[in-house]
This record gives structure tokens, C-alpha cells and sequence, in this order.
């Protein structure tokens, strides 16, 4: 059985998945499989996979139906008969030909079974590249509480992940908006045995056709996710960054009233209490007042201090 599976949930864009095969090629780690799941209305993604079956040793499934996101992530990993599992989606790539040898070293000489490394993100339309690497400070945040992980994504997108392929779920189906944060927290709850690769080994491919650029500040969306959230964790509310992580979601959706919570909310979601008093406690203040940066700390500490006992 090959160390790592690269799993790559693929859809449409043979230009994309072309660029994330040649880095793969290039790998001077060879120990792995790719298996590729394929969501496209048409046969444009086999017809390129066909040229690298004699290079790497690829899997290739089309799915009848398409699956979307993250289903179709899912497909994917659940094929996988490797140690580990290296999901990469198909707008990503590996920085250099080192990269999989990086992650592979961490994965044979620790006892780490979550590793993340740093990485660049790439704006495919103006070329813009920014690299982020977590910093100490980020880490003991994560290693105290993975709900820390509200204040900022210190991880980063699912393809600079390495992990032990021993978990019996893996991202959750329901979500679009919050699926690699929710993924995290409850991979990371309780568990201390992450490394983080402080160099970047991947790039991310920012395109406005991506799932969370379609879905950003949409209510329909990001209400009923994080409410989910909040029924999964009924303790989220007590941690500081978590309080403050749906302070912002209340202001930056304008919500004023608690109609439009119960309008977007599911079915079978409950609002929790603390949150109906951080509402509460918004409405007492103009917008404008809330969108004022030291304004908003100020009075999201306050209320915080005042909720959470």
C-alpha cells in the first residue's frame, strides 16, 4: 500500500487539474497513489487524466451524478487505501518538487496524525500572491482550543493538509460556508497530536467560481451553517474568538431582528439563548456604531462578559 493518497475532487477545469498533475509528476517522493473523482458534465477531464495514466499510478472515477462540494471531496478520500490521506483540490498545487517529501518526513518521524504546512494563495485573475505561514502565537491558540480557530483559519484550505487515514467521518456533506472549520475543530477537539509545517508547500488558487466566493455574506447560507455550528458545539459561546466570530456574522449580515435568525435558520436548528442576548444587546446600537472597529471590540467584550456566565 502506497504512504499518501492524493485525492483530488475534480470538476470541469482541465487547465487547473493539467497544472496540479504536472506538480505532482515532478514529486521526488514517490510513495503514493492519486485517485481523482470527477464531477463534470462531460469526459474533457478523462480525456486529459488518460495522458498521465502511464506516469503515476491514478485511480479515476466519474460519478454518475454530479455530487458538488464537499460530497464529491468526500468520494474521493473514502477510495483511499493509504496511511494517509492528501487531499488537494484542483485549483492547488505543490510549490516545489520537495513538497509531498516534506509532508511525508513529518508524517514517518512524528506522532502527529493532523499536519498542515504554510502556504501561498494565488489570485488566478490578477496574479496577486500573498504566502502565510502560522506563527507560534497561532499554534498555542489551536493547541488551547481548536474553537480558537474562529478568530482566523490558521490552517488554511483543506489541500495543505496531511492526515492519518484512520477517521470514520470526514467533512460534512451539509455545509459549504464553515465544511473545513467545522472539519478541523472536531478532527483537532481533544486531540494535541497536530504538527504545523512552517514553510509553504502548496499554493492556493483563488478563483471567483469557488464555492465560498459564491456564498460569501449570503444569509441563507452562512445562517443556517453556523447555527449548526453552535448546535454541534453548545459550548462554542464561551470561548472569546468564538463570541466574537458571531458577533461579526450578526453585524456583517445586518441582522436586526429575530425573525430573520428563525427565517434562515434549519428545521431541526435551536438558537441558543446567548446568542438571542448578543442580538438583543446589538440592536441597542446603530449599525454604524457596530461597523466602527474599536466600537465594535468594546462592546462585543462587554457583552461577552456579560453572556457567557
Amino acid at each position: 500500500m502506497p504512504l499518501i493518497s492524493i485525492c483530488i475532487p475534480a470538476y470541469k477545469n482541465a487547465e487547473y487539474l493539467s497544472r496540479l498533475l504536472e506538480s505532482i509528476v515532478q514529486q521526488d517522493f514517490k510513495d503514493f497513489d492519486v485517485i481523482i473523482t470527477d464531477d463534470s458534465p462531460d469526459d474533457i477531464l478523462k480525456e486529459l487524466i488518460n495522458k498521465y495514466n502511464t506516469i503515476l499510478d491514478i485511480t479515476y472515477i466519474k460519478n454518475k451524478t454530479a455530487l458538488g462540494s464537499p460530497a464529491n471531496w468526500n468520494s474521493a478520500i473514502v477510495k483511499a487505501r493509504s496511511e494517509w490521506i492528501k487531499i488537494m483540490h484542483d485549483d492547488d498545487w505543490f510549490n516545489n518538487e520537495k513538497s509531498l517529501s516534506s509532508f511525508a518526513e513529518v508524517a514517518k518521524t512524528t506522532n502527529a496524525d493532523f499536519i498542515f504546512s504554510g502556504f501561498y494563495e494565488v489570485d488566478i485573475q490578477s496574479k496577486e500572491r500573498q504566502q502565510y505561514v502560522i506563527s507560534k502565537t497561532e499554534e498555542a491558540l489551536i493547541r488551547k482550543s481548536p474553537y480558537n480557530l474562529l478568530k482566523k483559519n490558521f490552517i488554511g484550505h483543506p489541500s495543505t493538509t496531511l492526515i492519518k487515514n484512520n477517521r470514520q467521518q470526514w467533512f460534512d456533506n451539509n455545509l459549504k460556508w464553515v465544511v473545513d472549520i467545522e472539519f478541523y475543530m472536531r478532527a483537532l477537539k481533544g486531540n494535541k497530536k497536530f504538527y504545523a509545517i512552517k514553510k509553504p508547500l502548496v499554493t492556493i488558487g483563488i478563483n471567483p467560481l469557488q464555492i465560498t466566493k459564491q456564498v460569501f455574506r449570503d444569509p441563507t447560507v452562512e445562517i443556517p451553517e453556523n447555527l449548526s455550528l453552535l448546535q454541534l458545539n453548545p459550548e462554542l459561546l464561551k470561548y472569546y474568538y468564538a463570541y466574537d466570530y458571531y458577533w461579526r456574522l450578526l453585524r456583517n449580515l445586518s441582522i436586526r431582528n429575530f425573525s430573520e435568525l428563525e427565517e434562515n435558520k434549519r428545521a431541526t436548528s435551536v438558537i441558543p439563548n446567548n446568542l438571542n442576548r448578543m442580538l438583543s444587546f446589538q440592536k441597542k446600537f446603530p449599525l454604524a456604531i457596530l461597523k466602527n472597529g474599536f466600537a465594535s471590540k468594546f462592546l462585543m467584550t462587554t457583552s461577552y462578559l456579560f453572556n457567557k456566565k
